[in-house]
């Protein structure tokens, strides 16, 4: 397997303050409408700092303390929705990378950004609030379907990050499981084998993940 190197920089920081929205005639709160911050962030444990975590059962911890989204990607989704109010964050990242690639960046590559030191844990899967986000729910459905859907990180060392920084690589996985792989594996009925057994023996993956892996491959899915 080939893999190219992409210089990457953080284009823009990232935070949200709490916003209601009406979902199926139910008032929730969300912190998907993050906009860009002038001065650095910081990533903490479990979070960033100062970043509305609206649902805590499926947002932020460990695993998923921080979101990337690849500043590339953007020109494409401008184009499905010209008519939105565009500026950085608006998929919910809290960091906007310049030269992020889903088919290079590995899940347990270890990268060192500002003065913060992280882990890839996982790609980020769409719900419905990104449909609210757009005002679309087919979003969904097109986010899946371009596979390229940034990356959750774990904080190895919390740190403060600001537009600007390179984000380098420290340490590469010893299992070359790509973002994109992982996330076309987790959405295709008929699962690659070999993709499915280093999702497997990655211990970067959150144990939930693989034992839920686990459970298709003992059903017989492969």
């Amino acid at each position: 397997m080939v893999f190219y190197f992409y210089h990457m920089r953080i284009t823009s920081t990232n935070l949200a303050n709490p916003k209601e929205i009406l979902w199926r005639g139910k008032k929730i709160i969300t912190g998907i409408y993050k906009k860009p911050v002038a001065g650095p962030i910081r990533l903490k444990q479990e979070s960033v700092d100062n970043d509305l975590i609206a649902d805590r059962k499926v947002h932020g911890g460990i695993h998923k303390a921080c979101y990337l989204f690849s500043a590339q990607e953007y020109p494409y989704w401008k184009s499905l929705y010209p008519h939105l109010e565009w500026n950085w964050g608006m998929f919910g990242e809290n960091l906007t990378v310049e030269g992020f690639d889903e088919n290079s960046v590995c899940i347990g590559d270890i990268y060192k950004i500002g003065s913060a030191k992280v882990e890839v844990s996982q790609p980020r899967e769409p719900c419905f609030k990104l449909g609210v986000r757009f005002g679309n729910q087919e979003i969904l459905s097109q986010f899946i379907a371009r596979s390229n859907p940034g990356a959750y990180v774990r904080i190895l060392k919390e740190g403060k990050v600001k537009p600007g920084d390179p984000m380098n690589l420290i340490t590469r996985s010893p299992i070359e499981l790509t973002i994109k792989d992982f996330f076309t594996l987790l959405f295709s009925r008929e699962k690659d084998p070999e993709v499915l057994e280093m999702a497997l023996t990655n211990e970067a993956l959150p144990e939930r993940k693989r034992l839920k892996l686990m459970k298709y491959k003992k059903k017989g899915g492969l």
